[in-house]
């Protein structure tokens, strides 16, 4: 019998390493090393994805140190753990921009439960990227980029081995969409990628326009389900 979804991003995520060889200065957040944060991976985990039922992947860039970044779920904050996914926690609350954005997507599809029996929120780099005390992106220097690519090609061959939908793929962010489809490209993980405003550019510089954004973001995947 092969292993569930569920099985498979466990040992996935408990057992990441940290990659060599990135430039001077930028350096990862490895949640899933703390020993608070691997108990959350698995009740996520087992709550939310214990079948073997392929998802919609949603693919961001890579965490930030305030969501992902601590609770290891992407785009999660510690209080929206709690709120929204029913799992107590005892890590420290965080702001992050981008978890109150998501999770109005969440609870507009009928709650985690529904929202994640469907999708699957991931990230092209799985860890947390920081340089000078501030969140990273890999694209945001060539020596990174350069550095993580193999990583980064890893990634999406691994987790799309938990159970994708192979049709489609939504991408978060503009930039990342370049990355992801140049990847895409080599590697043919996905039929077809849709690309959609990254939830922290929409809340940071768009805010007045986000309750059409949120219904673009509803819209859209509602659209990739019927693939």
């Amino acid at each position: 019998m092969s292993a569930s979804f569920a099985e498979q991003a466990i040992d996935y995520y408990l057992n990441l390493a940290e990659p060599a060889g990135l430039p001077t200065g930028v350096s990862v957040l490895n949640p899933y090393q703390q020993p608070d944060v691997q108990p959350i991976i698995r009740e996520f985990y087992t709550r939310y994805f214990n079948d073997a039922k392929p998802r919609v992947f949603v693919v961001g860039i890579n965490p930030g140190r305030f969501g992902a970044g601590v609770t290891g779920i992407s785009f999660t904050t510690p209080q929206a753990l709690r709120a929204h996914c029913h799992i107590d926690n005892d890590l420290t609350p965080t702001p992050e921009l981008s978890s109150r954005f998501i999770y109005q997507v969440v609870e507009a599809f009928g709650g985690a439960e529904a929202f994640y029996s469907q999708f699957f929120l991931t990230s092209l780099f799985p860890l947390a990227l920081v340089k000078e005390g501030k969140n990273y992106n890999y694209y945001d220097d060539r020596e990174t980029t350069k550095a993580l690519w193999p990583a980064i090609a890893e990634t999406v061959q691994t987790q799309i081995q938990f159970g994708a939908r192979r049709q489609v793929a939504v991408c978060l962010g503009r930039k990342n969409e370049k990355y992801f489809q140049r990847l895409n490209d080599q590697h043919q993980f996905f039929d077809r990628i849709v690309t959609l405003d990254h939830p922290r550019y929409i809340l940071q510089y768009r805010s007045r326009s986000a309750d059409a954004y949120l219904e673009n973001y509803i819209r859209t995947l509602a659209d990739c389900l019927q693939l």
